[in-house]
């Protein structure tokens, strides 16, 4: 679990600091953000592999983002911990309903604080980002960084690749043109939607005959991939 990324959301800096030592003293990289808008903008952009949201912030508050979040199918997966003063039986159990994983309420220790987030780390599972995936005889995988058909190297693009990494992991779902540049070129980044099909070209020219039409086009939306005709 080394090297994770973990964003850490409280409008308090001394509280944001604290944290990102501890964790980063555990071996993790640390994100920051004072509000929940600076926090949606770092979840589209780096995807953080978990999430500490402090419940009361300026603005939008924590509760809601974690709602927004958990609602979003292209969000829905990232584990989020909720960090409170609040301490009622009854905002816990709200915080969980809106699908929190776990809840530490302030003052914690550093210690109590990383044993939770690994705890939460664990059960989020052996990154499935880093299981091969495979489709047919299409095989992704991420370790080594390999695409083969039939057992044959693929040769594609680290855009193509990325496309391709993103699509194997959400299939059968379509994706406009502008959720796929948030989650493959990332959310901070200017490039024009028409790209995309650039690289949806590029990637079935790569996959070949046999499994160029996994890569769906979806009239008046946008792409699937989809092992269904």
């Amino acid at each position: 679990m080394v090297g994770k990324n973990i964003l850490i959301v409280d409008d308090e800096a001394p509280i944001r600091e604290m944290i990102a030592v501890a964790l980063e003293m555990a071996g993790y990289d640390c994100l920051e953000a004072e509000n929940t808008q600076q926090a949606h903008a770092i979840i589209v952009d780096r995807k953080p592999d978990l999430i500490l949201l402090d419940w009361m912030l300026p603005g939008t508050s924590g509760i809601e983002l974690a709602r927004r979040l958990k609602r979003d199918e292209l969000t829905g997966d990232i584990p989020i911990i909720m960090l409170t003063a609040k301490g009622e039986e009854d905002n816990k159990i709200q915080g969980l309903e809106v699908g929190a994983d776990d809840y530490i309420t302030k003052p914690f220790s550093p210690r109590e604080l990383v044993a939770r987030l690994k705890a939460v780390l664990r059960r989020a599972g052996p990154s499935d980002g880093e299981a091969p995936i495979e489709v047919g005889g299409l095989l992704l995988d991420p370790i080594s960084h390999r695409v083969t058909i039939d057992g044959r190297p693929a040769e594609m693009g680290p855009t193509e690749y990325r496309l391709l990494q993103f699509f194997m992991t959400h299939q059968e779902r379509a994706y406009t043109r502008g959720q796929l540049l948030d989650q493959v070129w990332g959310g901070n980044v200017y490039v024009e939607e028409r790209t995309v099909d650039v690289h949806i070209r590029r990637l079935r020219k790569a996959l070949g005959e046999v499994y160029e039409n996994l890569v769906q086009t979806v009239r008046g939306t946008g792409y699937r991939f989809s092992t269904k005709s």
